[in-house]
């Protein structure tokens, strides 16, 4: 059965989603073309460069967020804007709110957390993949069943643990968010994690630890040792480990994995 043609919206939505943000021309260009010699007169007349429609820029237009606004006055919003809220559900509208990150324009939803935000235990992951964004939760995909397989060997499940991500939005492509975007996303993290207040704090994966824990090494030298973190009223124990996407990536880190995961446990018992 032949499959029908996209639809402008669709293909809009395909380049999209894909990062393209730029509406150049209706017609494609065979850049490997060999380059024809001009005649005299064309040579010497004005040539005026193609432009899409009027109905294509306006399609294009009703698709395409409004660019954001400058990184670093973008980081002092999201600061002030984390520093405001005062419980979860405060943070969770500030961010549906904030229009400081581009990623929230290519994403489908907010991803915020799950689990109980009175658990003991915090877990800190990176940015959302497809089914989380479609979710709307954090680690629901392939690595999330993981997680919660490495949580159940240590007797923990949703209703004990708490968990989130630096960037709440989805990056196009699943690609890894920008210096610029995870500073901008990083006091809103910060702020959650006050406001949950856990006694064990744990961060899944490099991006997460160098972000949130402010490590300068590699996960292989950071994983496995206890770390102190300040909220400035309170210092939680740390710790960083494998993220679970690199565990299904490489299974033969899933020893070490399970060494961390006892020493939680054990952080836990105390």
């Amino acid at each position: 059965m032949i499959e029908p043609s996209p639809t402008t919206e669709q293909l809009l939505r395909f380049y999209l989603d894909a990062g393209v943000d730029a509406v150049l021309s209706e017609t494609p260009i065979d850049r490997l073309a060999p380059i024809a010699e001009p005649e005299p007169a064309a040579a010497a007349a004005v040539v005026e460069v193609a432009r899409p429609s009027a109905a294509l820029q306006a399609a294009a237009a009703a698709l395409l967020p409004l660019a954001p606004p400058a990184p670093d006055v973008a980081a002092m919003a999201a600061r002030e804007a984390a520093s405001s809220a005062r419980s979860l559900e405060e943070l969770r509208d500030l961010l549906n709110k904030f229009d400081g990150c581009a990623l929230k324009a290519t994403a489908t939803q907010l991803v915020f957390s799950r689990g109980n935000p009175q658990a003991r235990i915090m877990l800190v992951g990176e940015a959302p993949g497809r089914d989380e964004d479609l979710a709307g939760e954090p680690f629901v995909g392939r690595s999330g069943k993981l997680l919660d397989l490495m949580l159940a060997s240590i007797g923990l499940d949703n209703t004990n643990v708490y968990i989130a991500n630096i960037i709440p939005w989805r990056p196009p492509g699943n690609r890894t968010p920008t210096p610029q975007e995870t500073q901008i996303c990083l006091p809103f993290i910060r702020r959650q994690i006050e406001l949950v207040n856990p006694d064990v704090l744990v961060c899944l994966g490099n991006p997460s630890s160098q972000g949130i824990l402010g490590t300068k090494e590699g996960i292989m030298r950071t994983r496995g040792r206890w770390m102190d973190y300040d909220t400035g009223t309170r210092t939680i124990r740390a710790m960083a480990t494998f993220h679970p996407a690199y565990l299904l990536r490489s299974p033969a880190y899933k020893r070490l994995a399970w060494q961390d995961f006892r020493a939680i446990r054990k952080a836990l018992a105390g």
